[in-house]
């Protein structure tokens, strides 16, 4: 098992990039960057790759409806270079109110959509003339645009002519996807007890057709890491996290967090989270969020639980621990959970 560390879309890059450093020395893997409506990922993952030597570097993720699928493709292949092959490509539709509020592009067929993007970026990255028909039509047909249009390829020559695709899917129909023709599956509020009750179906419908080249899923999942006897209080960090996630990322009726919550039993408590959350009470929320779904998806606790807790990942099939340090001593804390892996 793998393991890896995520930074937020807010603070200092440049602090942030020190203390991937460290990370990265106490046996980090890689790293995921996040984008929301913020500062752009991109940005930041090329500052990591100039400032890091070994530890890859993913986004997760970026949202495919602010970007045609060449200029993800362009993206990607350009991490590639300036890191040297350590790139990966995190993916995924975000949400309507994203989508349509801060964009200002239609939320429409997200599913056929990931499809498409993933099989023209191979496309790019193999350097084929680029030729679509589909929701994404490459080169504009007749009648749309000024009709000089031309099949074109990449000018450059990728580092790599396959860089890893990781999809955020949360959804059945979106997870089968993922689990048929995606590198590798970045889940959110994974429950590893739970999973295979929650995904089990779509992951093996997906897998039932999945290319043998494609080699087996790819699974990023973790929570926050603190590592000690006197620690379970740090539980309480992640409050606010989900309270904005399943009170607030999303309208009332569209809300994928929610739904999630949902599925693993939470309905009455995710009701009260969003009810709060809307009505502007965003500390009411916070302290409405259970304590057992705040203790089954962290990494928090005495050595022995956390152990217990890694098992418990890796026999939910997660091939890349994904932990957020927030103990007193998190270098120590990353050295430690990487000797278990």
């Amino acid at each position: 098992m793998q393991l890896s560390s995520a930074v937020g879309y807010a603070g200092d890059v440049r602090e942030t990039a020190e203390q991937v450093r460290s990370w990265e020395r106490a046996g980090l893997d890689a790293v995921w960057v996040a984008e929301a409506y913020g500062y752009d990922a991109p940005t930041v993952m090329g500052y990591l790759a100039g400032r890091t030597e070994r530890v890859r570097i993913g986004s997760s993720i970026l949202p495919f409806y602010s970007r045609t699928p060449a200029l993800l493709a362009q993206t990607a292949a350009g991490l590639d270079h300036v890191s040297g092959g350590r790139a990966i490509l995190g993916i995924g539709s975000s949400g309507p109110q994203v989508v349509e509020g801060w964009h200002g592009v239609p939320f429409d067929k997200p599913i056929a959509r990931t499809r498409e993007v993933i099989e023209i970026c191979r496309r790019v990255w193999r350097r084929e003339r680029l030729v679509n028909d589909g929701l994404y039509p490459i080169p504009l047909p007749d009648g749309q645009g000024t009709g000089l249009g031309k099949p074109l390829k990449l000018i450059t020559h990728p580092v790599r002519s396959s860089i890893p695709i990781y999809v955020a899917a949360l959804g059945a129909k979106n997870v089968a996807l993922t689990a048929e023709i995606a590198d590798g599956w970045i889940p959110a509020m994974f429950v590893p007890d739970q999973a295979g009750e929650i995904w089990g179906d779509a992951r093996a419908a997906g897998a039932a057709k999945r290319p043998a080249e494609l080699g087996p899923l790819q699974v990023v999942a973790g929570g926050p890491l603190a590592i000690g006897d006197d620690v379970e209080h740090l539980r309480d960090l992640a409050r606010g996290y989900y309270a904005l996630y399943i009170g607030g990322m999303g309208a009332r009726e569209r809300n994928f967090y929610f739904n999630t919550a949902c599925r693993y039993g939470y309905t009455d408590a995710a009701l009260r989270i969003q009810e709060h959350y809307l009505a502007g009470r965003k500390d009411e929320a916070a302290a409405a969020v259970p304590a057992d779904l705040l203790e089954r998806t962290s990494l928090i606790g005495p050595a022995s639980y956390v152990k217990e807790r890694v098992e418990a990942y890796r026999a939910a099939g997660v091939t890349m621990l994904n932990v957020r340090p927030v103990g007193p001593d998190p270098l120590a804390d990353l050295e430690q959970l990487r000797g278990w892996l």
